[in-house]
């Protein structure tokens, strides 16, 4: 990538990360309205500018818009730091639009392939929920209390081996 590329690659995410420091502050569709204006200044078939469109729509409550948006941005392939991102996102919409069990096998996936990483929290997050979503609470829990378990500042070991029963129990 040549210096003015990168430099305008870099003001696009400042804007792109400037409506999403507001969005709070804005109705839905304006946040898509705002994110859409920005991905039209984007190559059609650039990963980022995909994602964020995915991901305005998923804000918004427009999962059955964010879903086919998720996954052509990770078959345009994102970076390292968005991929995980995008995965735990359009699992949670999968989620959503109740597809839970492919959205437990790409949770699954993720954490295989992040197991001691800051993706870590996140994907046993959205797992431990989207296996309660597909009625599965003891698998839930045990995710969730494996997870939690490396934060506790005392009995971390014991929360991990409790959430290893749980897990184990019929």
């Amino acid at each position: 990538m040549d210096v003015d590329a990168d430099r305008d690659a870099r003001d696009w995410q400042r804007r792109v990360s400037a409506v999403w420091a507001s969005a709070d502050e804005m109705a839905d569709l304006d946040v898509v309205a705002a994110i859409d204006a920005l991905v039209a200044e984007r190559d059609a078939d650039e990963a980022s500018a995909v994602f964020e469109a995915a991901s305005a729509r998923d804000y918004a409550g427009l999962e059955s818009e964010a879903e086919p948006l998720y996954r052509r941005a990770i078959e345009l392939g994102l970076d390292d730091a968005t991929s995980p991102r995008a995965t735990i996102q359009l699992a949670s919409t999968l989620r959503n639009l109740g597809k839970y069990d492919e959205s437990v096998r790409m949770l699954e996936r993720l954490l295989a392939e992040h197991p001691d990483d800051e993706w870590t929290g996140p994907g046993a997050a959205f797992l431990a929920l989207a296996l309660s979503s597909r009625g599965d609470e003891r698998d839930a829990a045990s995710v969730a209390l494996a997870a939690l378990a490396d934060y506790l500042p005392v009995y971390s070991a014991s929360v991990r081996s409790y959430a290893i029963v749980l897990a184990a129990r019929e």
